[in-house]
């Protein structure tokens, strides 16, 4: 007779993030909750939101990051193509990919971002020229909305969902690794979770630390 604990079934979380690959905050809050998956009966999705959608109407922009929203397109659009033609399991080797060459390596030419990371993970090189075309815009404004629409206009990049609990953050840095991941993926879910509250923030004195 089979034990009852070798048949149960564990039951995991569905949880969603929503991402930018060119947000260093997001990129910290992917790697924290990359740790909590370790530790935590959690099961991720990952989705993509848009730094530039999120700007997309602002004119009080100075010019620098102006041109910063206007390369923020490519990426994206990139990883929404590719996961419309070979499905979402692409999503997060993509980001990655991208995330690591942003971040970690500082490379500024996107159009070689996009290049080198899909032949990283192994996607058609043909994908790199929607970067510059809007054929996916549409399908990268619903994702984005769907995000948004969780959290509120009032936040930005990376937004994340739990049971019914959305939350934008958390921004953290450096992103916390074993048990200080998981202590504060079960704070995070906790506060979320409490009817009417809203906000929990301090001012940052310090960017992002990527290990």
């Amino acid at each position: 007779m089979a034990d009852a604990n070798d048949t149960q079934k564990t039951s995991r979380d569905a949880v969603e993030m929503w991402f930018d690959p060119m947000c260093p905050w997001a990129w910290m809050t992917s790697r924290w909750l990359m740790e909590v998956e370790k530790l935590r009966e959690i099961e991720v999705t990952w989705s993509v939101m848009s730094l530039a959608v999120l700007n997309e109407h602002r004119h009080d922009l100075d010019a620098a990051y102006r041109a910063r929203m206007d390369e923020a397109w490519g990426p994206v659009r990139v990883i929404i193509a590719a996961a419309e033609a070979h499905g979402p399991s692409v999503i997060k080797p993509l980001y990655d990919a991208m995330g690591t060459r942003i971040h970690l390596r500082r490379m500024n030419d996107f159009d070689q971002v996009v290049a080198e990371s899909l032949e990283e993970v192994g996607l058609p090189a043909a994908l790199a020229k929607e970067a510059h075309h809007k054929k996916f815009d549409a399908a990268l404004h619903r994702s984005h909305k769907r995000g948004i629409s969780l959290v509120g206009t009032d936040v930005g990049t990376p937004i994340i969902a739990v049971n019914g609990v959305a939350f934008f953050g958390p921004v953290v840095t450096p992103a916390p690794k074993g048990e200080d991941a998981a202590r504060l993926w079960d704070g995070c879910v906790l506060v979320a979770g409490t009817p009417g509250f809203f906000e929990l923030k301090r001012s940052r004195t310090e960017g992002p630390i990527f290990d």
